[in-house]
């Protein structure tokens, strides 16, 4: 298989667009938790006070792996399911401390 001048190669990251909802099922499994830590980051630095991070329902892994990571960061308020026409037990709400842009995420 090969791949034109035009494409990345496969082991460059891809430019991730940066606002109040990160979408996990956009990276591999082994890649999910540090595109977390580096989205929290950064929708901190941008000022964000309410995001959603969508996880999936499955069985449960990538929910308690964003949940782990939200319960040991610093800046995080709150953190708890979105409401059923938001994702529900498929997304996590996140309330994070200080932050200008006040409007929760809409679904």
């Amino acid at each position: 298989m090969s791949s034109s001048a035009d494409e990345p190669p496969f082991d460059e990251p891809a430019p991730v667009e940066i606002g109040d909802v990160l979408d996990l099922h956009a990276f591999a499994p082994r890649d999910a938790k540090a595109a977390l830590e580096a989205w929290l980051e950064e929708v901190r630095a941008r000022g964000y006070r309410h995001v959603r991070v969508i996880h999936g329902r499955g069985i449960g892994v990538q929910r308690e792996m964003v949940r782990k990571v939200l319960a040991r960061c610093g800046f995080v308020e709150w953190f708890g399911d979105a409401p059923a026409e938001a994702g529900g037990w498929g997304a996590t709400l996140v309330t994070l401390t200080g932050g200008a842009k006040t409007e929760p995420p809409q679904p």
